[in-house]
């Protein structure tokens, strides 16, 4: 089959949790022997044009506007999809498969994706077919309602909101033949904001890449300063809504109790970054606190491989959360949020333990407890390695979408009687 991947973000330009996940199973279709393709967009015109990476044809066309008109721009960009038109008529693929095109590609490239393949498929990867941002309302943090209203969505958005926009986003979503969610959390996010007919499918991991020699872990460790200590490790993007906050605050804690332990944060030192910074001053942890800078894809396996602890702080509807499944599949445990998807990939108990932000004590209880009990951690961490090799295996994530596409084009096949 042709398979072609429509996503806002994709490597090697971005590796957000989203873009990985979308890039994974792209080059899993391409292991399983179909012919892939992708269509991204990328904030300048020298980085257009093509581009095979690991195997994969990619085509990145230019986008950049003013967030103020995401609302409007997120639901149909015409000059990204007058080009988007051309590549599917050169392309002509059998299949394609749309995952984050909220902000560049624009919703309306799932019209013309119908005009010019055989099977449409939609994955959800966050909040944003309902909300205007991420999802971290009052009703959602005290009592895990995902319902969102036209007041949640002017006091989120404010001059920026769209009254139309949801209407158009479900309008659109109508062109998908099959319309998929990462967790059954967001799946009954979405329910619950009026999409309906979602299917679950998580997302995957190839464990046997997780794996790093002993040479390259104490290479990092001295690179960051990182040996004799407890590593409390935080990956992905900063911002108050993943946490930063309240981890500095549990950090201020424990390490009253567990005097060598730090928190490795992946990742340079942004805007945000700066204001962690300026907290764990006035925390007295400013020492505790050590930023990796831009790290490749690859050093972040490391960075895994060197923690005792990984951090899933979120404080907002997280859909499924990517670090949760690269944690297991590093053999380590996860401290992880009690919103959106983690609860069903992090097993409180027995791969992990699941908190809730609001309750500072929670988290720091619960990161003490395996600092303190190495043994527990490791248990925790294997069994946690055989549950993403169990139910997050990529290679059996693929044979999932790969029978949804078969089983899609088989029923548009015109009848012989």
């Amino acid at each position: 089959m042709k398979i072609l991947f429509l996503a806002d973000d994709f490597p090697p330009q971005s590796f957000g949790g989203a873009g990985i996940s979308t890039y994974e199973l792209a080059a899993g279709m391409k292991k399983a022997g179909h012919n892939v393709f992708v269509i991204t967009t990328c904030r300048n015109e020298s980085d257009t044009g093509e581009l095979d990476y690991h195997g994969i044809k990619i085509f990145r066309i230019a986008s950049d506007y003013p967030d103020k008109w995401r609302a409007y721009v997120s639901l149909y960009n015409r000059p990204v999809v007058r080009k988007v038109e051309e590549l599917l008529k050169q392309i002509q693929p059998d299949v394609i498969h749309a995952n984050n095109i909220h902000f560049y590609l624009s919703y309306h490239c799932l019209k013309l994706a119908k005009r010019y393949a055989k099977v449409v498929v939609f994955t959800a990867r966050d909040a944003m077919t309902f909300n205007f941002g991420k999802l971290e309302t009052i009703r959602y943090l005290e009592n895990f309602d995902c319902r969102t209203t036209w007041r949640d969505h002017i006091s989120q958005a404010k001059k920026r909101w769209n009254p139309f926009r949801n209407f158009c986003i479900k309008r659109y979503l109508g062109y998908a033949d099959k319309i998929f969610a990462i967790s059954k959390s967001l799946q009954g996010a979405l329910v619950q904001n009026g999409i309906n007919n979602v299917e679950v499918i998580y997302n995957g991991i190839d464990i046997n890449e997780w794996h790093v020699d002993a040479d390259t872990a104490n290479r990092f460790r001295k690179d960051n300063g990182l040996f004799n200590k407890k590593v409390l490790f935080f990956s992905g993007r900063l911002s108050a809504s993943k946490g930063g906050g309240k981890t500095l605050e549990a950090l201020a804690q424990i390490v009253k109790e567990v005097p060598d332990v730090v928190l490795l944060v992946a990742g340079s030192v942004d805007e945000y970054a700066h204001i962690m910074q300026e907290q764990a001053k006035n925390l007295g942890i400013e020492k505790q606190l050590i930023f990796t800078g831009w790290i490749e894809r690859e050093e972040i396996k490391t960075a895994y491989a060197v923690s005792d602890v990984v951090l899933m702080p979120s404080i907002c509807f997280d859909s499924f959360g990517r670090v949760n499944i690269e944690a297991m599949a590093s053999r380590k445990p996860v401290v992880g949020t009690c919103y959106g998807g983690t609860p069903e990939i992090v097993i409180d108990g027995i791969t992990g333990y699941i908190v809730n932000l609001l309750h500072t004590e929670e988290i720091v209880e619960k990161t003490i407890d395996l600092l303190k009990n190495p043994k527990k951690a490791e248990e925790f961490g294997r069994a946690g390695h055989e549950r993403a090799k169990t139910n997050f295996n990529l290679e059996d994530k693929v044979k999932e979408y790969i029978v949804v596409y078969e089983s899609l084009i088989e029923k548009k096949k015109p009848s012989l009687s």
